[in-house]
């Protein structure tokens, strides 16, 4: 029971001292902003371990973190194949042709309006079909190599990205398409220095919700046929042995994965869209 108190007085002070750190002077400093959710981060990692060491749960139920840490150190070369195979190959692959299909389908939409009645419904059909029904598709058509896990990325991508491009494009207002056309300007360069900077913030809020389903895709792919590598593979033939501290393992690089990805685009996105008054307050801060 001394693991348990320990961890619970342990988080009961991280607590607090994320309470005077969010409210006190300093709140609006970058340093605070990075600190609040790492403490807060390090004080759930200690509650689980005081949890699980305090009423002695068994690893087959649910490991302690320290349990898991030891088998990333162990099992890092098969943890890293695993992800090459899951998160470079097979889902940033599909993620960049399935939102760079979606871009260029965005544009012949807003080019062709007639299409937007015909293919935003077909496409709002596809995203709503279960990615365990896709998955068996892809794999019988692709193989069972990463090109049907990029497959199943792709279809999960598009759909994101396209509705959110051809909304962006529809943000420039009237009156900034008149003064535009005022001047001469064409489709092309209208598009061009009007209304793609104008679409970009909510192009880039489908490219971050693509990152996150890129992952998902790739790895619930593997379940349905994969080599004998990739964190779907391994997770769900882990589960088979109640090797689970593995299974936590696959699950953290996972996570790391995917927030990586999404950061990267944030990133991306603040370089690209510096002029957007949402990326000025941000900065003021």
């Amino acid at each position: 029971m001394t693991w348990l108190i320990g961890s619970l007085v342990f988080w009961v002070a991280a607590w607090l001292l994320n309470v005077w750190l969010a409210n006190g002077p300093w709140r609006g400093r970058r340093a605070v902003r990075i600190a609040v959710p790492v403490i807060f981060g390090i004080s759930l990692l200690v509650l689980w371990e005081g949890v699980v060491r305090g009423l002695q749960v068994s690893p087959v139920v649910l490991p302690a973190p320290s349990a898991i840490w030891a088998r990333i150190v162990q099992s890092f070369p098969i943890l890293w194949q695993d992800f090459v195979q899951t998160a470079v190959k097979g889902a940033v692959s599909g993620y960049v042709i399935g939102c760079m299909a979606a871009f260029l389908v965005a544009i012949l939409v807003d080019r062709k309006p007639f299409l937007k009645r015909g293919l935003l419904p077909i496409g709002s059909f596809v995203a709503a079909l279960p990615i365990v029904g896709i998955a068996p598709i892809m794999v019988n058509w692709f193989g069972f190599g990463w090109e049907s896990k990029a497959a199943v990325v792709v279809v999960m991508v598009f759909f994101p990205v396209l509705v959110n491009t051809v909304q962006g494009l529809d943000e420039a207002s009237a009156m900034q398409r008149d003064l535009m056309r005022t001047y001469g300007a064409g489709y092309w360069q209208e598009l061009a220095r009007l209304r793609l900077p104008a679409a970009m913030p909510f192009v880039f809020n489908g490219l971050k919700v693509a990152t996150t389903l890129a992952l998902i895709g790739a790895i619930v792919a593997e379940y349905f046929g994969s080599p004998t590598y990739g964190m779907g593979f391994r997770i769900s033939t882990e589960v088979g042995r109640l090797a689970i501290d593995m299974v936590w393992a696959e699950i953290a690089m996972a996570a790391l994965a995917g927030s990586a990805f999404y950061g990267l685009v944030v990133l991306f996105e603040k370089w690209v869209t510096f002029w957007h008054p949402s990326q000025r307050n941000r900065a003021g801060d």
